[in-house]
């Protein structure tokens, strides 16, 4: 060959060994990077290109897929009860994606997913269509049902678990949104997703899991369950030692009490009729890192709790003064936290002081519905031994019994909890939120626990009271619950 062709074809291999390198480079090294690309319709397309698996809650489909007329689109996503289960399923959308559960397990609901390559496979030889797997929920229908509709029209969120499992029995918020009507490509479902997105409510905002809130009154129990670890106290019914008033460390400020009688109060007493002062004092006892160890070991700044749905981390500052410190200790100050984290709370204490990894998919089915992938309870930590643990459920009996929660009392059965009314906004100046976290106990132990909190309400700023409007949502998820053991 002469020095001319010999170049040519030298040039000719080096263009066919660049297209290789190039072809494998986008096939396989970008090939995630694409296939999610936001410009790329075309996986949009093949995610609506047959019957999408459903969410599954009682055995029963909260989700469908109905047949369109659309030339990209065969099939478009459709909702039961939409506005219930929205912070549940999420949305899953033509046109806008998804999120949550529709986006994280959307593999097994398209039939995409690696799990289901012999489903597919099986499938090219039997002729059927392609069709995804289910997603098999922990919610219960009925406790769902309870919370969302004892919210009604006010602006909140509920979370109801199983302390023994940690399985998510509830998890509403309100305002919600109805993900159907914008799980198409139309003008009409452009012009829904734009009036939520313009909402200045914010019906998509996920409360429950995603919206910090400052825990008030309820955060007590923390700070109770440190006292006692922590030997600040050894007796619930001894005097606490608690002047009155009380004074912030390091100020002249005086913790303001909204009860009588907290003057030297008990640990008992204190939790019953709410006393700011012994709880801001126990704090200072107690310490801010010992604080912080507490907090954190129920969860509290730990931005990795993903129900698969990840929640906002909660917060208890690690930096702040001892005066910061005491007010943080009544759930102020810089203290937040999510409705599931305060769930997270009651239930740890209701389960004796062992804390389980919140979670709400029991397990992912096949199209032919054998399981492909079960998840079963995991232990999270142990915030506090078992002795204060039932320490405080005796006080959160009583706080129900004889004290502020007496409106989420049921006949027959134990019920703990703790009331919260956290003031917010510059100079405490909105109306404030009210919390209310509970749980109820039959000869098996607790098979629920609550946390319900209202963000804002109708009602006039004196009448604003966890025990007042929180404490009966509580009680009628417990209620819904309870029911379903018979």
């Amino acid at each position: 060959m002469n020095k001319p062709l010999r170049r040519i074809a030298i040039f000719c291999g080096l263009l066919v060994l660049a297209l290789l390198i190039r072809d494998n480079w986008l096939q396989y090294v970008r090939a995630d990077e694409l296939n999610t690309h936001k410009l790329n319709r075309r996986v949009q397309i093949e995610r609506y290109a047959h019957e999408r698996g459903n969410i599954i809650v009682d055995g029963k489909a909260i989700t469908g897929s109905v047949e369109t007329d659309d030339t990209d689109f065969t099939y478009k996503r459709t909702y039961v009860d939409g506005p219930m289960w929205a912070p549940v399923t999420g949305y899953a959308s033509q046109a806008y994606d998804a999120n949550q559960i529709e986006k994280l397990e959307d593999g097994i609901l398209t039939g995409n997913s690696d799990q289901l390559f012999f489903d597919r496979t099986m499938s090219m030889f039997t002729g059927d269509k392609k069709k995804g797997g289910n997603v098999v929920t922990t919610l219960s229908g009925a406790a769902q049902k309870a919370a969302y509709e004892g919210l009604g029209d006010k602006k909140g969120a509920v979370v109801a678990i199983d302390p023994k499992t940690g399985k998510i029995l509830a998890l509403a918020s309100t305002p919600s949104y109805d993900p159907s009507s914008f799980a198409g490509y139309s003008a009409k479902d452009e012009k829904a997703w734009i009036a939520l997105e313009k909402d200045k409510d914010k019906p998509k905002l996920n409360r429950a899991l995603r919206e910090t809130y400052p825990p008030g009154s309820t955060f007590k129990v923390v700070t109770a369950a440190a006292a006692l670890e922590y030997g600040a106290i050894d007796d619930i019914e001894a005097p606490t030692d608690t002047p009155e008033p009380y004074i912030l460390p390091g100020t002249r400020t005086p913790m303001v009490n909204h009860a009588s009688g907290c003057e030297n109060a008990s640990l008992n007493e204190a939790l019953r009729v709410s006393c700011n002062s012994v709880f801001a004092k126990l704090g200072d006892d107690v310490s801010r890192d010992k604080m912080v160890e507490m907090a954190e070991k129920f969860g509290f700044n730990n931005s990795e709790i993903d129900t698969p749905v990840r929640a906002a981390a909660s917060v208890y500052d690690k930096e702040m003064s001892r005066d910061g410190n005491a007010q943080s200790s009544i759930g102020q100050f810089n203290t937040a936290a999510t409705p599931l984290q305060m769930a997270m709370v009651t239930a740890a204490i209701a389960n004796d002081g062992r804390l389980m990894k919140p979670y709400m998919i029991d397990k992912l089915v096949s199209p032919n519905l054998d399981t492909i992938q079960q998840n079963d309870p995991e232990e999270m930590s142990r915030p506090l031994s078992q002795k204060n643990a039932q320490l405080l459920q005796q006080m959160m009996e009583n706080v129900v019994e004889s004290g502020t929660g007496g409106r989420a009392a049921i006949n027959g059965v134990k019920v703990g909890g703790k009331t919260g009314t956290a003031q917010h906004g510059e100079n405490n100046s909105k109306n404030p939120y009210a919390w209310f976290i509970s749980y109820a106990k039959d000869d098996n132990g607790s098979p629920v626990a609550v946390a319900v909190v209202v963000e804002d309400s109708k009602a006039r700023r004196d009448d604003i009271s966890g025990g007042g409007l929180a404490a009966p949502i509580a009680k009628a998820v417990m209620e819904a619950v309870l029911d379903q053991q018979e």
